[in-house]
């Protein structure tokens, strides 16, 4: 929630950004917090190291690499279908460790055409949340930008470049477990929905009286939706969100496992309940499909056409248990990927005039009139 005003972090201006790329894919195999390996099984054979990838659709991570996430527990559901039991529980345990696995990296400063500075503050989640805050023109709005699953905000550096050069005030956090903001487990949308709570609330402290909307780009939209309540914004744009935790495992070993697809279904059980447990969520916290009816602000709603890790039909699903104002844009051709990336000028079109109508009075690109930082009221709302 963002309802009591925060006190406004700390502020830093920070000298030359670094690029965030890491030196290498981490091992699987260490396991994390210092504890040791587990001894081999006699007779059984261990895949070989993955790098973590996300499982929520929109990741901003390739095709590849959310293919190489999903590797180990395809081949952990073809060995418990073949009998190899031992073989399928190791491999299983080592699927979630390397979903969960924290994607820590340093960002650094914000790149200097977007003249923003680093910040800090307090999340319930118990983290320390890093973030670039970038002012925009006074009355043209602010903007809430939440990453995907392995990502940070260096990823969302074009679209912080397309939001500030429309005048808008641009906040874009790491998540817990993200980034430069410290963490256990990759949560999925749990955790993170406090730090996306605690970021609205930060944001509104900046710029009281604007209105702000959010843009929440796979486990950024499902961390918007799974909270205490969903977030209460004047705009919101979700990008390629899964509906439920067990859709978006299903649909990944549906692709991975080729012509055992069938296996997906018993696959997706074992390796829910195996990242359940590491990370200490219950899959029924993360069912954004049983949230988004609750969202006060208009709505946009968009994937891709292409997208098999949460297919149009999910996308579809989840959009019909919004209420109205709402819109659907289905991405010709997209598949998992970063819309914005993908679709350019049409992105920037679409989303740039979605969040215009809904945060300046008339459409206004220069001053808004009578701002009002108060959610959209629920009357007259058309559900289903």
């Amino acid at each position: 929630m963002d309802g009591a005003t925060p006190a406004v972090g700390r502020a830093r201006r920070g000298s030359a950004g670094r690029d965030g790329t890491r030196a290498g894919p981490p091992n699987l195999l260490r396991q994390p917090h210092g504890e040791r390996t587990p001894e081999p099984v006699a007779g059984v054979t261990v895949p070989p190291p993955v790098p973590p990838a996300g499982v929520g659709a929109g990741d901003e991570t390739s095709e590849r690499a959310i293919r190489r996430g999903s590797a180990v527990a395809g081949w952990a559901a073809r060995s418990v279908a073949g009998g190899v039991a031992a073989a399928g529980t190791v491999a299983i345990a080592l699927s979630s460790c390397a979903l969960a696995r924290p994607a820590q990296t340093t960002v650094g400063a914000p790149p200097p055409d977007l003249g923003g500075e680093s910040v800090t503050y307090r999340s319930a989640s118990g983290a320390m949340v890093h973030a670039w805050f970038t002012p925009g023109r006074p009355g043209a709005g602010a903007v809430l930008v939440l990453h995907g699953v392995g990502a940070n905000r260096l990823k969302m550096a074009p679209r912080a470049r397309f939001l500030h050069r429309a005048g808008y005030t641009v906040l874009v956090p790491d998540f817990q477990a993200h980034g430069e903001t410290r963490g256990t487990h990759v949560t999925f949308g749990a955790l993170e929905s406090r730090d996306a709570a605690a970021s609205l609330a930060y944001l509104r402290a900046r710029v009281p009286g604007e209105r702000v909307g959010v843009i929440g780009i796979s486990m950024g939209g499902a961390a918007a939706l799974v909270g205490a309540e969903p977030l209460r914004a004047d705009a919101l744009v979700l990008e390629s969100v899964y509906p439920t935790i067990h859709d978006a495992l299903r649909d990944r070993l549906r692709v991975w496992l080729g012509p055992l697809k069938s296996l997906a279904s018993v696959g997706s059980d074992m390796l829910l309940r195996s990242v359940s447990g590491r990370i200490g969520v219950r899959p029924e916290e993360l069912r954004p499909i049983d949230r988004i009816g609750s969202v006060v602000a208009p709505l946009l709603v968009a994937a891709g056409t292409a997208d098999r890790y949460t297919t149009l039909e999910e996308s579809r699903a989840l959009f019909a248990r919004a209420c109205a104002p709402r819109e659907f844009w289905a991405v010709p051709g997209a598949a998992h990927e970063d819309l914005h990336a993908y679709a350019g000028r049409e992105y920037e079109a679409r989303v740039g005039g979605f969040l215009a109508a809904r945060l300046r009075a008339h459409g206004d690109t220069s001053e808004l009139a009578g701002s009002s930082s108060e959610p959209p009221s629920t009357t007259g709302r058309r559900c289903g």
